[in-house]
């Protein structure tokens, strides 16, 4: 049954969580290099305890992908201390619950317990770099399941293998170009050496940040992050390649034709600044204003009014080193997507040419306040964005302050880095087809 909350208590809970969202948070090294950061939130008894590497796909050899991502499994296969297939049951019997997950520049593991079991997590997390076991009976296992899971998101999905098509176009030499579950060939003809050696140059704690949120004792967490992570050997410093990529200035043209799609799709692709530079927060406001939900200017233009599109998507890929802003449809009856994409071109050349209104000017601020209030509204939520602000922006404190980025961006700013960045010859056009059937 549905409850209501009394439109004044409502707008009370609102605006006191509003005020709340000043995150307050310590953070320290270990002499081995590891980053801690800490958040005290006594509100509720929960803790999350978690742990972010500065290891992604960007960081693999060229001849031996996939291993980011394979990590993200095979850390959970058990250590010198947990027997696997034991991880999850600790975790579960606990109270708690956690996951894992890899992108282009980073790996992330985390746990939320009741807060009494704030010791376990900081135990497990510890154990996963300290003791793990890197046997071929986890390798092999965890072969299995990767190779499941490309067949089940990628081979067999509808639309699975966009991702990595429009990033081995929009890169030729960054190491952005191949997709993060990487090749399964790579992985199969891998030894245990390989994978010993990458877990001994990127699972190290001065490769690494440790965030524990939620409610804790200070000190007492102090001594025990000092007790379980202290004793862990600092890693030799990593030797990371800074590769820049040439400029596109001419349309890159492909097709792709997918086994398990009907209806075609146009997908088009620019490559725009690393996520810590301002114009990657101009590029945010105008994918959100252009093609980001329901009432965006595309989805109302082309679903609502002109019904020519069965779906408007945007698909923005922030990282480290380049982002990407992706936006695409799928055209519905006799509409083709040719026809998709002159419409598309059309808004942006208005974005490009004219300022936008103050309404939606607003519009767009309103969301991003929305945003950035739901980015917090958890324990688990605020543990993320610190240790992705930390690694990966390089200013912790932007979880305070990065809307104050979005409110200082200008409807002349929004025009003018749409002016630079989405040029038709500066972009990677994918034609995604359904497969062609044999004429015989």
């Amino acid at each position: 049954m549905k409850r209501y909350l009394p439109i004044a208590l409502f707008v009370f809970l609102m605006g006191n969580f509003a005020i709340a969202q000043k995150v307050v948070f310590e953070e320290y090294d270990l002499d081995n290099g590891l980053h801690v950061i800490l958040h005290q939130d006594n509100g509720a008894p929960v803790v999350t305890t978690a742990v972010m590497y500065h290891v992604g796909s960007k960081d693999e050899n060229p001849e031996k992908t996939g291993f980011a991502h394979f990590f993200e499994h095979l850390l959970f296969e058990g250590t010198k201390n947990i027997k696997r297939g034991e991880w999850d049951q600790i975790v579960s019997s606990n109270g708690g619950s956690g996951n894992a997950n890899t992108f282009l520049d980073r790996t992330y593991y985390y746990e939320t317990f009741p807060s009494n079991s704030l010791e376990v997590g900081l135990w497990l997390e510890s154990e996963r770099l300290m003791h793990p076991i890197i046997g071929q009976v986890g390798v092999d296992t965890q072969k299995e399941v990767v190779q499941e899971e490309r067949r089940l998101r990628v081979d067999n999905s509808p639309y699975g293998a966009f991702f990595e098509v429009l990033l081995k176009n929009l890169y030729t030499k960054h190491p952005y170009r191949w997709g993060v579950i990487g090749s399964l060939d790579h992985l199969a003809s891998a030894t245990l050496d390989d994978f010993k050696e990458f877990n001994k140059t990127f699972y190290v704690p001065n490769n690494a940040v440790l965030v524990v949120a939620g409610d804790f004792e200070t000190e007492k967490t102090k001594k025990m992050i000092s007790d379980y992570f202290g004793p862990i050997p600092k890693g030799a410093e990593i030797q990371r390649n800074e590769v820049k990529e040439e400029p596109i200035t001419n349309t890159i043209m492909d097709t792709y034709h997918d086994p398990n799609i009907q209806i075609p799709a146009i997908l088009l692709a620019y490559r725009t600044p690393g996520q810590a530079e301002r114009d990657a927060y101009v590029i945010n406001m105008i994918s959100t204003y252009l093609s980001d939900g329901e009432s965006s200017k595309l989805y109302k233009k082309l679903v609502d009014e002109k019904k020519i599109a069965l779906q408007i998507f945007s698909v923005p890929i922030d990282a480290e080193d380049y982002s990407s802003y992706v936006v695409g449809g799928l055209p519905v009856g006799e509409n083709s997507i040719q026809d998709i994409k002159d419409e598309i071109d059309a808004e942006i050349l208005k974005i490009q040419t004219d300022l936008i209104s103050e309404k939606d000017y607003q519009k767009l601020q309103n969301k991003f306040e929305n945003n950035f209030v739901n980015a917090n509204s958890s324990i688990a939520g605020i543990a993320n964005s610190l240790a992705e602000n930390y690694m990966l922006r390089d200013n912790t404190n932007l979880i305070n302050t990065e809307i104050d980025i979005y409110r200082s961006i200008t409807r002349e700013e929004i025009r003018e880095v749409a002016k630079k960045y989405l040029k038709v010859n500066q972009r990677v056009e994918l034609e995604y087809l359904p497969e062609q059937k044999d004429a015989n």
